[in-house]
């Protein structure tokens, strides 16, 4: 969102604050992917510190790559769940069928 004065020239007064993926990227580190996570916080600490010192553009990017990583890490950490839960599901059904063998 670009604003201009009556010379032409930009102005940032207006422009709110991206969003900064802080909260949830901390999550995602701690529930989810640790490493993606890790990248989605170091994104999400340049969004505040950008904006506050007047580099918008680069704190859009920084609030857009925070989200990229919160959700790879988000999604990363889902599938190895689920895959997790698969093995377990998979081995019982294994161990059941040999235990009726036995009878």
């Amino acid at each position: 969102m670009e604003v201009y004065d009556q010379n032409g020239n930009r102005c940032y007064n207006n422009v709110p604050c991206p969003k900064t993926w802080l909260a949830e990227s901390i999550l995602s580190t701690i529930f989810c992917c640790l490493p993606f996570g890790i990248v989605g916080i170091v994104y999400a600490a340049q969004v505040s510190s950008n904006y506050h010192a007047g580099r918008y553009e680069e704190a859009e990017r920084a609030s857009k790559n925070a989200g990229k990583w919160t959700k790879i890490s988000f999604f990363c950490g889902l599938a190895v769940y689920l895959i997790y839960i698969l093995i377990y599901a998979i081995a019982g059904v294994s161990i059941l069928s040999l235990a009726a063998l036995d009878y």
